[in-house]
């Protein structure tokens, strides 16, 4: 009987192992089931918006310098051209803005057409469900559509149609600004305001030179660094600093005429006042006004261009007699 009991125990423990063994695998087979349902829902979870933004969406197209053309049967998302020229014989699904670029369309654009500066045409079978908005008024064949208005862009500030409420807030805008740059520039330089007041008084025929050279030869520059993809940068901050730079012409012919008149030992700020006062006032005389102002930028930077020179000649001469 203990044998037969003993053979008894070992089929119960053998049956137990087995019952749990069975069990074990069932748990492991469930884990690996349950793992490879939720990679299959991390995938579809994944793709699904892919798949979406194939199906739903197109992609953006920016043009920094060059052509934007959109051919016939192709499509594309909103359509930004900087510089350079755009043909829509496709779709535009969005908007399209051109900032200095002609632009034409035979195809269609779902969205508004906004040009800053360049030529609009739409020719024959273009449709435009949004709004057309150029400086110019654009040119529409027999054919075309536009869902929305035709519209003008303000690309400039018409302070007459304020009457004199807006020219007084221009002028004393400008005013502000060309006393603030004045005084700063004049502190900076400490004594080297005298090298600018030797190189307005002998140095006349140069300074006009120099200033007329700068006055029109940076916008042009920066033009020109526009209609290139590097120097982009260069030309936008160029266009972005020529208020600053013939700000700082006017704020230099201010402290010329008010020393001119006010000699040493007059306070600087002081012959700076009367100066700056001078030339603002005069500026609110019509035409004779912009003639001043026109004046004094580039004679003032004729004579910083002179002074600067003079300065650095002298500092290199200097050791060299040493």
């Amino acid at each position: 009987m203990v044998h037969q009991a003993y053979r008894a125990g070992l089929r119960g423990v053998d049956c137990t192992a087995r019952g749990d063994g069975l069990k074990a695998l069932e748990v492991i087979g469930v884990r690996r089931s349950m793992v490879i349902g939720l990679f299959i829902l991390l995938t579809l979870s994944l793709a699904t918006p892919a798949w979406a933004q194939a199906a739903q969406t197109t992609e953006a197209f920016v043009v920094l310098s060059g052509r934007a053309d959109v051919p016939q049967g192709q499509q594309v998302g909103d359509l930004v051209v900087f510089h350079g020229a755009s043909t829509v014989d496709g779709t535009v699904d969005g908007s399209l803005t051109a900032f200095d670029a002609p632009v034409t369309i035979s195809g269609r654009v779902n969205g508004d057409v906004v040009v800053f500066n360049g030529r609009v045409e739409l020719r024959s079978g273009a449709n435009v469900t949004g709004d057309v908005v150029s400086q110019d008024d654009p040119v529409v064949a027999s054919g075309a559509t536009i869902g929305g208005e035709r519209r003008r862009v303000q690309t400039n500030v018409n302070w007459e149609g304020f009457g004199w409420a807006g020219r007084l807030a221009w002028w004393l805008a400008v005013s502000v600004s060309t006393l603030v740059v004045g005084l700063i520039l004049l502190w900076l330089v400490g004594s080297g305001a005298a090298r600018i007041l030797e190189a307005g008084r002998t140095s006349i025929g140069p300074a006009i030179g120099w200033g007329l050279l700068v006055f029109f030869g940076l916008p042009i520059l920066a033009i020109i660094a526009l209609v290139t993809l590097v120097g982009i940068p260069l030309g936008l901050g160029v266009l972005a600093a020529l208020g600053l730079i013939y700000a700082l012409g006017y704020g230099a012919s201010a402290w010329l005429v008010g020393r001119r008149i006010l000699r040493e030992p007059t306070a600087w700020v002081l012959a700076f006042l009367v100066g700056w006062g001078i030339l603002r006032v005069l500026a609110l005389i019509p035409i004779l006004g912009g003639l001043v102002w026109f004046a004094a930028v580039v004679f003032g930077l004729g004579v910083l261009l002179v002074a600067i020179w003079r300065a650095r000649t002298t500092s290199r001469a200097a050791p060299a007699a040493a």
